[in-house]
């Protein structure tokens, strides 16, 4: 049970923090920036369901990856120690494979790519399309503090790694987003297209074969 008696401690003042396992780090650690972008992500999603412009089972979906958020967060801000005397929460594997159902179940909704889609259309789309960009940074600021920290465990000698699980759930929970956005927009009869040129003039055939690419590439990466 979390008890926040206190929000202010002055602790901080000397620019560090507190990690999961209490020993201190500066407020640069990539750790840091981790979890903070991950917080943000959770904070974008908040207003994407507060909107109440999202069906309710994206609704109950998005509430329960809120949950999952401050889990991964709680993950990232405590370092990898072997036997623990209290294990801390993880992100594992059936996370990511819940993410992963969640795509299959919701993507059969929407039209295959044919086109670059436009962050906008709905208020709940416009917002899970801002907490998708948010959670992309975030999966890269947690590989930057894998790659600063390693995923090892401490061994007395130094800082233990990172759960390098956390990035990938947030990478399925990107796509998940991205999905959930596209959802979100049947309610205005679907997405809001990239018009090459802005529309001004009709794009060129080598422009034309450079989107295809580009829409095959980004499916590719949707994959990994």
């Amino acid at each position: 049970m979390v008890n926040l008696t206190r929000i202010y401690t002055r602790t901080g003042d000397d620019g560090t923090t507190s990690l999961g396992d209490f020993s201190r780090t500066s407020k640069t650690d990539p750790r840091l920036v981790a979890y903070a972008d991950v917080n943000e992500a959770n904070a974008h999603l908040g207003v994407a369901v507060a909107s109440g412009d999202l069906d309710e089972d994206v609704l109950a979906t998005l509430r329960r990856v809120q949950n999952e958020l401050f889990d991964v967060g709680a993950d990232l801000c405590t370092p990898l120690q072997v036997d623990p005397e209290y294990p801390p929460l993880r992100v594992l594997d059936p996370w990511v494979a819940d993410l992963e159902t969640d795509c299959d179940t919701y993507l059969p909704r929407v039209e295959k790519l044919r086109s670059f889609i436009l962050p906008g259309g709905t208020l709940g789309a416009a917002h899970l399309h801002v907490a998708t960009t948010t959670v992309r940074r975030a999966e890269r600021a947690a590989w930057a503090a894998i790659a600063t920290h390693g995923t090892e465990p401490a061994d007395g000698k130094g800082v233990g790694g990172v759960n390098p699980l956390t990035a990938t759930y947030l990478n399925r929970l990107s796509d998940l987003l991205f999905i959930l956005a596209r959802v979100a927009n049947l309610r205005q009869g679907g997405d809001v297209l990239w018009e090459p040129g802005g529309g001004r003039q009709a794009a060129p055939e080598r422009h034309r074969d450079a989107r295809a690419e580009g829409l095959e590439e980004t499916a590719a990466e949707t994959d990994d």
